[in-house]
């Protein structure tokens, strides 16, 4: 029964979604989820379109959602009750997993905070061999703990040093 209906959710999720409207920018990951979730992050940097550098709180704010929108895809598929993904990539291939390793590595992120997460996640695979998961969570919410603190007028190095 399980094995049927993994073969019917296989059969709705290949439909090819509709094209991405079109931008000046790259999306920032290969699947739709993913792509609507950390779409106002921007794969551009810390430059805008007219060439403008931010910096500040306002980057700081971006990088921080940016990896929490990594985390959340991950999040639901942690422990023993953890549901699997199904990713469909952009040829059709499809890949259900439940292995953190596995999602991160089938993602196309951009966003530079995001490959940093990313980044984490592959050298927790290859040293550990486990926890890749955790580790992604782990970070993602340390950064946005931080970041609460910065808005609270505690400097950065302050946060730092009691990490």
């Amino acid at each position: 029964e399980k094995a049927s209906s993994l073969h019917r959710e296989a059969h709705v999720t290949r439909r090819q979604p509709p094209p991405p409207p079109a931008r000046a920018s790259q999306p920032v990951c290969g699947y739709t989820q993913t792509h609507k979730t950390m779409e106002g992050f921007g794969g551009s940097g810390l430059t805008g379109l007219e060439g403008n550098r931010r910096s500040g709180q306002d980057v700081r704010t971006q990088n921080v959602m940016a990896c929490m929108a990594i985390a959340n895809i991950v999040k639901t598929s942690l422990g023993p009750v953890g549901l699997d993904k199904m990713l469909v990539d952009d040829i059709g291939d499809t890949t259900v997993t439940n292995d953190g390793a596995t999602i991160l590595n089938l993602l196309e992120v951009e966003h530079p905070a995001g490959r940093v997460l990313v980044e984490l996640a592959q050298l927790q695979d290859k040293e550990v061999g486990d926890g890749t998961t955790s580790v992604v969570i782990l970070a993602a919410e340390l950064l946005r703990r931080a970041n609460d603190l910065v808005g609270m007028k505690i400097h950065p190095t302050s946060i730092i040093s009691g990490y």
